[in-house]
């Protein structure tokens, strides 16, 4: 709490110096500064604002209550299940209550999927599990029966996720239903330690967060690491304002508190917020617990990355063009309404990099500063400090350790985030893309030609400055500002250059391993399979 309220001291300490009228420079690149940087004052306030209430503890005395009585040791005792946890029957408000667990899977690996499976069925509590497969795959079907989960299928993919849960919700009848994503795995606890909030009658969900296990890779990490001080505080924090809302995975839902809604909402790829906001208008709370109960997997790939973001910042532009929560048509109280805007424009914070990155050239090029020449550097430098850098001590706070490579992610991402509010502008529809989906990778270079331009750019700026400082006798800060930009965009280059080399490879070895079977055997023929819409196998 002291470093975020050290760090907000340091945004207004900026903010009162970049808006003193003496401190301004030329026209342009003073507007792209005040236009960026107002923007990323005004969010980061905002966000300190949320974490200050993160101290918030949902688990009040029914909660505990709940989770003392959830199981009763004497039924387990006399039903001879003391070696099945699986199979103990959970009470709330002394009856009986019963959970689906949906998996969604859409041709991710099936180490993935097995991995998942496992773990839901291993879940403490009785419950029921099910196999969401939009991938109509007969291997994924076959590894349902053999681990003793139900499998689903659907004739078509209508409504992508939302569209797979809704019609598994015309097929089941729980009280409660969870949803993983296909590569998130749950721990045992995961129902001991969420169940009891609905102990509370009007909690329509509750949420865990996002952990990885796969933080191996450059891109992996910063990816991974981008999530923390969302999952760690801004969430927490949102739980005062009853605005914690669902991301998709992890979450177990109130039936009844979806039927209100009339469903998962399905006119969105970001079915998870959209539903959320729906039900706090209808008068339901939320809760999220920071208890990490399910380990999956973040982005390994540029494709993957791209996709995701471009899909989560898409599904946030569209709240604000298409359910604007500031609107007064929204049933939603005044925290609700500055936390859904907060979400619903976060991604700007992605877009401000592409104004600052013009700004440096402009003084190269042009000799038009934003700030006043006659203001020292070192003076701009010592509030420019505080504004960032106590910003990054609360993530190293969050984090545990300093991760260049979640800022060189939030650097090089704007021209994901320009494509998404193109896209909610224009009400574009996209394809589902799943995180971890398994098939013929594209080549990094097919999402980074943007990043790829702008990085030319810079380079030849940097070289520009650097002739133009030799000639001058003296080397101005937009050229080291220039040189640093163009450094952070040639290392998430050099990421994107490593996985292409990395996918070449791979696609020599797949051609040698099918020359070596086709010489070494005959084909045979390919297998058939269903369309329809069944459920299969399984049991409680």
């Amino acid at each position: 709490m002291m470093l975020v309220l050290i760090a907000t001291l340091g945004v207004l300490a900026y903010a009162s110096f970049l808006l003193r009228p003496s401190h301004h420079g030329d026209l342009l690149p003073f507007l792209l500064v005040i236009t960026a940087e107002t923007w990323l004052i005004a969010q980061a306030l905002l966000a300190l604002w949320t974490i200050l209430s993160s101290g918030y503890d949902a688990r009040d005395f029914a909660y505990h209550e709940a989770k003392r009585n959830l199981f009763d040791p004497g039924r387990i005792l006399t039903a001879g299940l003391e070696t099945a946890p699986h199979r103990w029957p959970m009470s709330l408000h002394e009856q009986e209550t019963s959970v689906d667990i949906f998996i969604t899977t859409y041709g991710e690996d099936l180490a993935v999927i097995r991995r998942t499976v496992a773990a839901a069925l291993a879940i403490r509590g009785e419950h029921r599990t099910l196999v969401l497969d939009d991938g109509k795959s007969d291997e994924v079907r076959e590894l349902a029966l053999e681990l003793g989960a139900e499998y689903v299928r659907r004739e078509h993919n209508a409504g992508a996720k939302a569209g797979n849960i809704n019609q598994a919700l015309a097929m089941t009848d729980g009280e409660f239903f969870a949803v993983f994503d296909a590569d998130f795995a749950p721990k045992q606890e995961f129902l001991h330690e969420t169940m009891p909030y609905f102990a509370t009658d009007k909690v329509a969900f509750v949420q865990t967060p996002q952990t990885y296990g796969n933080l191996h890779t450059v891109l992996s990490r910063g990816s991974g690491y981008m999530q923390s001080v969302f999952y760690s505080l801004i969430q927490s924090g949102k739980n005062r304002f009853n605005a914690a809302f669902c991301v998709g995975t992890n979450v177990v839902f109130r039936r009844n508190a979806i039927a209100d809604i009339g469903g998962i909402y399905q006119e969105s790829k970001s079915e998870d917020i959209w539903t959320s906001v729906l039900l706090h208008e209808r008068g339901w709370r939320s809760v999220y617990t920071g208890a990490v109960l399910a380990v999956g997997d973040t982005p390994e790939t540029v494709e993957a990355y791209s996709k995701q973001q471009l899909r989560w910042a898409t599904g946030a532009f569209e709240i604000l063009f298409r359910h604007n929560p500031l609107s007064r048509k929204r049933n939603l109280t005044t925290d609700q309404r500055i936390q859904y805007l907060t979400t619903a424009t976060f991604y700007l914070n992605g877009i401000a990099p592409a104004l600052l990155l013009l700004v440096p050239p402009l003084q190269i090029y042009f000799n038009l500063t934003p700030v006043d020449l006659g203001v020292p550097t070192s003076t701009w430098l010592l509030y420019y400090a505080g504004f960032y850098f106590m910003q990054i001590v609360v993530a190293l706070y969050t984090m545990g350790s300093f991760r260049w490579e979640t800022l060189m992610l939030s650097s090089a991402s704007f021209p994901i985030y320009i494509h998404a509010l193109w896209n909610a502008l224009t009400k574009r529809e996209r394809k589902w893309h799943v995180t971890g989906r398994v098939g013929a990778s594209s080549s990094p270079f097919n999402y980074t030609f943007p990043q790829a331009l702008v990085f030319l750019f810079l380079l030849l700026t940097t070289v520009v400055g650097l002739w133009k400082g030799q000639v001058t006798g003296s080397f101005s800060l937009a050229l080291v500002w220039n040189a640093l930009n163009t450094v952070v965009l040639g290392i998430f280059l050099s990421v994107a250059w490593r996985e292409a080399r990395e996918i070449r490879a791979q696609a020599r070895r797949v051609r040698r391993g099918k020359r070596r079977l086709a010489a070494a055997a005959p084909a045979s023929p390919a297998p058939t399979s269903t369309t329809s819409t069944h459920l299969v196998g399984g049991s409680r």
